[in-house]
């Protein structure tokens, strides 16, 4: 699980705040599963995933009109990532994980990114507030809690060999 935003844009934090909270109980989540607070360090998680992982859990804000505080699951598709410019401190999930792609016919480590990361999945939370500042918004801070939880109920499905849909509309708190 990976947690990505700026801490110093209000509500983008929220994907830090999630890996910070799962960080600070590392008994929370079973073995092999591993918990990166990245914040916008893109190029840092690009070279990272290179090692390989079965799937990607992003936590990170995602706008889909819906009310702020509101969680979605939803599933990234490796084929649909663009191709990104290098910007290390402003690379959005999208842009990594299309330098993912590069860096995997580079680097020797698979023909593409579906080589180094078999799935990738993320836990979007709607914004009420990205102007700079610190501090989550009350909506999205309150989300915050479900979201670990969300977290946990994700990796255990998972973990089970469960499936499960992901979908655009609010994940059912």
């Amino acid at each position: 699980m990976v947690g990505i935003g700026n801490v110093l844009c209000s509500d983008d934090g929220f994907g830090s705040e999630v890996a910070a909270r799962l960080l600070a109980r590392p008994d929370h989540l079973p073995e092999g599963v591993e918990v990166l607070d990245v914040g916008i360090r893109g190029l840092h998680l690009a070279h990272r995933l290179l090692d390989g992982y079965d799937v990607l859990l992003v936590v990170d804000t995602t706008h889909r009109d819906g009310p702020p505080g509101a969680l979605y699951l939803l599933e990234h598709h490796l084929q649909d990532a663009a191709r990104a410019e290098l910007d290390p401190h402003g690379m959005s999930p999208d842009a990594v994980l299309g330098l993912l792609d590069g860096l995997a016919r580079d680097t020797g480590a698979g023909g593409g990114a579906g080589d180094v990361v078999g799935r990738v999945l993320v836990l979007g939370c709607e914004p009420a507030d990205l102007e700079p500042g610190l501090g989550l918004s009350a909506p999205v801070a309150a989300a915050v809690d479900e979201a670990v939880a969300a977290v946990g109920r994700v990796v255990d499905r998972l973990l089970a060999g469960q499936d499960f849909e992901t979908r655009d509309e609010e994940v059912a708190r």
